[in-house]
């Protein structure tokens, strides 16, 4: 009976062994090409039009101001912290990053038993483009690019719609950096 545990004992230390030496391929480094380490991000960009809101979807809408100058100091304290690409000035950089705020909505998800909203998710979106600053070639863009959060105006998880905003755009400028430094075909 112990010589059956101890051959179990090693099939289980074979099986982890080989599991863990085998690896899944996962890296931290990041995926861009060498070339590129400094990036220059252009002042966003605010293309909201908020003399076009109807009556209905202007319950919703909201607008801050300067909150494309907050953007562009968020994704610039992202790239800081990540580390993968310096921000420089646009006379050292190998990449440029711009950007245009499109569209800032607050909508409801959920409402209290009185009909009042009880959580609401704010989305943040914006066309992004990425340009090698020496060639002046398009690497990539995307339209309709999101960040978002969602949040309790009542209740032990209720936050201030200025605290909520915050927290979107933190999203948004960790994905614009996430996209940025990720693998681009």
């Amino acid at each position: 009976m112990k010589n059956m545990s101890l051959k179990i004992a090693v099939f289980v230390f074979m099986i982890f062994a080989l599991s863990f030496l085998s690896g899944c391929g996962y890296t931290t480094r990041s995926m861009i090409s060498d070339e590129y380490k400094t990036i220059r991000v252009e002042q966003f960009i605010n293309k909201i039009d908020i003399t076009t809101d109807s009556l209905a979807a202007s319950k919703y809408r909201i607008y801050r101001p300067m909150l494309e100058s907050s953007l562009t100091k968020a994704v610039i304290d992202r790239y800081l912290f990540d580390g993968t690409l310096k921000p420089v000035t646009a006379e050292n950089a190998d990449l440029i990053l711009k950007a245009e705020l499109v569209e800032f909505e607050r909508a409801p998800l959920k409402y209290t038993s009185d009909d009042e909203v009880q959580e609401y998710r704010i989305n943040l979106t914006v066309n992004i483009s990425l340009r090698d600053a020496n060639t002046d070639k398009l690497i990539w863009e995307e339209k309709g690019f999101t960040g978002d959060t969602t949040y309790y105006t009542t209740g032990p998880l209720a936050k201030s719609e200025d605290e909520a905003v915050d927290l979107a755009i933190r999203d948004l400028s960790r994905r614009i950096v996430e996209r940025s430094v990720e693998y681009w075909q």
